[in-house]
C-alpha cells in the first residue's frame, strides 16, 4: 500500500500535504485566488452551488491510486515516472481510521492556509474562516472508492461540522457506491466518453470491463437521494463529440446536473496533449448548447474562468449555503 518515495517527492513539490499513510490535502488554486482577491475570484462551486470557496478543504483518501489512466489527467502515473505501484483497492485492514483522517486533514489544511497570514491582500476575517472549513471535496487525487471506508469518511466530515461533502468518482466500483452507508451532499461521476470505443481510448481503464462498470454506476445514481452530477472533461479531438451519446447517458443516470468542462493541458497532461489542443470556454458553451438540445437539460449557468457550463432539468441550481 506504500506510496513510492519518488511520487511523494513530486506531490510535495506540487504543494500536497501528506496525511497518514494514504491520504493527502492540498490548498486549491481557487482557495488561494479567493483569499487574495477578497472573494472576488472563486471557483465554479461557489458560483453554481453557493459554497464559500475559501472554506473548502480538498483531500484524497487514496493517494496515488486510480483504476484509470486518462489521457487528459494531470497527475503523475507509473508510465510518467517509470515506477510501479498498486492501483487496486487496498485491504480494509490497512485502511486508516476515517476520524483520524479527517482530524489530520483539518490540521494540515489549517497549517497550509495559515501561510496567508500577514499577506496585505488577505482579509483577516476571511483568513480566520478559511481555517474553519465547511466544505470537503473528496476529489483531490486518486480514486476515492479505493478507500474501503468511504461512507464512514463522509460521516466523519459531517461529524466535524462540515455542511457539505462532494465525492468525485470514475464510476468503476459500483459496489462501493451501492454500499455507501452515508451519502455525500453531491456525488460526481466522471463520464468522459459518449461510447465504449471513445471511453477505452480516452480513459484507458486499468481493470477489465470498465465501460460496463461505469454503466452500472450510472444506473445506480437513480437510487441516490443526494444531488448527482455527470462531469464531462473534454478535449476537442479526443472525446468532445456525439452530444447525443452523452445525452443518452444523462437519461440513464437521471442526473441532477451535467457539467461539461474543458480539460487543461497542465502537469503531466502536457505530455499527452498540448495547449493548442485544449477547448476554450466558447467551445464548451457551444457543446453545452448541443448537449442541451439532445438531452432536454437546460443551461443554468457558466463559469468562463474555469471553462465549465452547468446544465439541469431544475429551474435553478440548489444553493448549499
Amino acid at each position: 500500500m506504500s506510496v513510492p518515495e519518488e511520487l511523494i517527492r513530486i506531490y510535495r513539490r506540487q504543494g500536497y500535504h501528506r496525511v497518514g499513510a494514504h491520504s493527502a490535502v492540498k490548498t486549491c488554486h481557487w482557495v488561494r485566488r479567493s483569499l487574495n482577491t477578497g472573494g472576488l475570484e472563486h471557483c465554479y462551486k461557489q458560483r453554481f452551488y453557493g459554497i464559500p470557496c475559501h472554506r473548502c478543504l480538498q483531500m484524497t483518501p487514496s493517494l496515488g491510486r486510480c483504476t484509470q489512466s486518462c489521457l487528459f489527467c494531470w497527475r503523475a502515473t507509473p508510465e510518467n515516472i517509470g515506477v510501479q505501484w498498486e492501483q487496486t483497492k487496498f485491504p480494509k485492514s490497512e485502511a486508516e481510521d476515517p476520524e483520524a483522517i479527517v482530524e489530520r486533514c483539518i490540521q494540515a489544511h489549517r497549517k497550509a492556509v495559515s501561510g496567508f497570514g500577514g499577506n496585505p491582500n488577505v482579509q483577516e476575517t476571511m483568513l480566520e474562516e478559511a481555517g474553519k472549513p465547511l466544505h470537503a471535496a473528496i476529489s483531490l487525487e486518486g480514486e476515492p472508492t479505493l478507500y474501503p471506508d468511504l461512507g464512514d469518511l463522509v460521516e466523519a466530515f459531517y461529524g466535524h461540522g462540515f455542511k457539505s461533502v462532494f465525492i468525485v468518482t470514475n464510476g468503476l466500483d459500483p459496489e462501493a457506491l451501492r454500499d455507501l452507508e452515508t451519502e455525500p451532499t453531491q456525488l460526481y461521476v466522471s463520464v468522459c466518453a459518449p461510447n465504449e470505443e471513445t471511453y477505452n481510448r480516452t480513459c484507458r481503464p486499468l481493470i477489465p470491463d470498465g465501460w460496463r462498470r461505469l454503466m452500472e454506476s450510472l444506473e445506480l445514481l437513480r437510487s441516490f437521494g443526494c444531488l448527482t452530477v455527470l462531469r464531462h472533461t473534454l478535449v476537442p479531438e479526443l472525446n468532445m463529440h456525439d452530444p447525443a451519446g452523452y445525452a443518452r447517458l444523462a437519461e440513464l443516470a437521471d442526473a441532477t446536473y451535467l457539467e461539461p468542462k474543458a480539460a487543461m493541458s497542465v502537469g503531466y497532461a502536457r505530455q499527452r496533449f498540448g495547449y493548442e489542443e485544449m477547448a476554450w470556454h466558447h467551445d464548451i458553451r457551444i457543446f453545452a448548447e448541443e448537449l442541451a438540445e439532445e438531452s432536454g437539460y437546460s443551461i443554468l449557468d457558466e463559469q468562463p474562468l474555469s471553462s465549465i457550463v452547468l446544465l439541469s432539468r431544475l429551474p435553478e441550481a440548489r444553493k448549499l449555503f
